[in-house]
């Protein structure tokens, strides 16, 4: 189907767009009726004697999100093909097979008789006789798109392929073949059976044609289940189990993470200081206009963005998680008043500056080179513990949301526990996240069912898909 200004008729243009509407929904865009009549509207100013034109002016009313557009560029490309030819392309196949004028015009006119005075007859239509965007639009009608739901095996194609031979009217088409065949021997003897012949060789290759659209259909849903099912695996894979490969696609998607909370967090700041609508201030300013509340009275919510303090478990068994949380807490700084970050095996080591100085990848690097704190030695929690809260306790406040992530295995060594009671009577919240599943948690070495009690969370963070809710819930504590 292409765009063109030949396209004046209303009511084609209204179908069109209607089956446009349902292709993009089948596609996953929330399209409601204000949306079709708003895209219709949006026609009726551009005209559509212009692609390009026509394409932004759809996408103004169609397209609400920017994820939204590819989909919507894909589908436009797909339903209005730029190459379809606007000519008679079957008369225009047959008269490359041979067939003369006088033949073709005989043709024409059985078509005619055949349609019984609507624009084609079924057998015209899919054949191409009234242009080469027909079958193109037949095959995205909402009919035929329902009759390949389901549709997800190649076992199933020959079923959901028949299903759709019946919605465009394949088998009606060969019926009406065979009256054409009669009518053309009658009118043109020996080169009618022919002309009728060349016509049951363009009707299988119709045929062929909407075998391969529900092949592509099958292929198209397969490749979006894989993606999915691919996508759904890698957040749910343990951090230990992940690949090179499947660790830098969860560094990826640990950095639009952090886009996107970011992007919610100005957002919400934004409303913060617009404040909102205070009702009895406003029905008591509007006595000055008779009654009318004109100008709103807003009430300002005032909230303060809280401090972080990090302290980050950076021994091999935990190193992973420790780094995405590292990347992380580095994208989310911004979010802060202050931040303060700490890194530690058995010793406490301050990277609060590198943090702030140095790249993401420059940061880590050095830290897991063993620069900020010694590597060597096995956790000692008890003792790094103590040592926070001997030289930095002045830096806890109400205000301050620690976090603290780690396996909590200590290998024997005094916990201090007591360090983080005090810690959690002084700061905003406590929240510790451990790599490891909680049925580990009290079992050899671990002393978290020593250090839970006094956390206002513990979460386990094994995965991508847990790390991203630890994030959304580190950002609204």
């Amino acid at each position: 189907m292409s765009v063109s200004a030949k396209v004046l008729d209303p009511d084609g243009v209204l179908r069109v767009l209607a089956e446009l509407c349902a292709v993009l929904r089948r596609r996953g865009l929330p399209l409601a009726p204000p949306e079709a009549i708003d895209a219709a509207r949006a026609l009726a100013i551009v005209g559509v004697d212009d692609r390009e034109t026509v394409r932004e002016a759809l996408a103004a009313a169609l397209v609400k999100r920017k994820a939204q557009r590819v989909i919507f560029d894909e589908v436009f490309e797909g339903f209005f093909r730029p190459g379809a030819k606007t000519a008679l392309d079957l008369f225009d196949r047959l008269r490359e097979e041979g067939f003369s004028d006088a033949e073709l015009e005989a043709l024409r006119e059985a078509l005619a008789a055949q349609a019984g005075g609507a624009p084609l007859s079924n057998l015209g239509g899919l054949l191409g006789a009234g242009g080469g965007g027909e079958l193109a639009r037949l095959m995205r009608r909402p009919d035929v798109l329902r009759a390949m739901e389901g549709l997800g095996s190649p076992l199933q194609l020959g079923f959901f392929t028949q299903r759709v031979f019946e919605r465009v009217g394949l088998g009606r088409a060969q019926g009406e073949l065979a009256l054409l065949r009669a009518a053309l021997r009658g009118a043109l003897g020996e080169r009618g059976d022919a002309l009728a012949d060349a016509l049951e060789a363009q009707l299988a290759r119709t045929r062929e044609e909407v075998r391969g659209d529900v092949r592509r259909e099958l292929d198209r849903r397969t490749l979006g289940r894989t993606a999915e099912s691919r996508t759904r695996r890698l957040t749910e894979t343990a951090f230990t189990s992940l690949s090179d490969a499947e660790v830098e696609e969860v560094r990826g998607a640990v950095r639009r993470l952090a886009e996107k909370l970011r992007g919610k967090a100005r957002v919400r700041r934004r409303r913060q200081r617009r404040g909102i609508i205070d009702v009895r201030r406003t029905l008591r300013a509007s006595w000055k206009n008779a009654g009318v509340p004109i100008a709103p009275v807003r009430r300002r919510r005032r909230r303060d963005r809280p401090k972080l303090v990090l302290l980050c478990d950076v021994s091999d068994s935990v190193r992973l998680a420790a780094r995405f949380m590292l990347e992380l807490v580095y994208a989310l700084q911004e979010l802060f008043s202050g931040t303060r970050s700490f890194v530690f095996v058995s010793e406490l080591g301050e990277v609060t500056k590198l943090m702030q100085r140095e790249q993401v990848s420059a940061a880590l690097s050095r830290i897991f080179a063993g620069e900020a704190t010694s590597l060597a030695s096995n956790s000692n929690y008890g003792a790094v513990f103590a040592r926070f809260h001997r030289d930095h306790l002045g830096a806890i406040d109400r205000k301050t949301t620690v976090v603290i992530i780690g396996d909590g295995r200590n290998n024997y060594q005094p916990d201090e526990a007591w360090v983080l009671a005090d810690l959690r009577r002084r700061a905003r919240a406590l929240l510790w996240i451990n790599p490891e599943r909680r049925g580990a948690w009290s079992i050899g070495d671990s002393a978290m069912h020593k250090y839970a009690p006094s956390c206002t969370r513990v979460l386990e963070v094994a995965c991508a898909a847990e790390l991203e809710e630890a994030a959304r819930l580190l950002v609204a504590m």
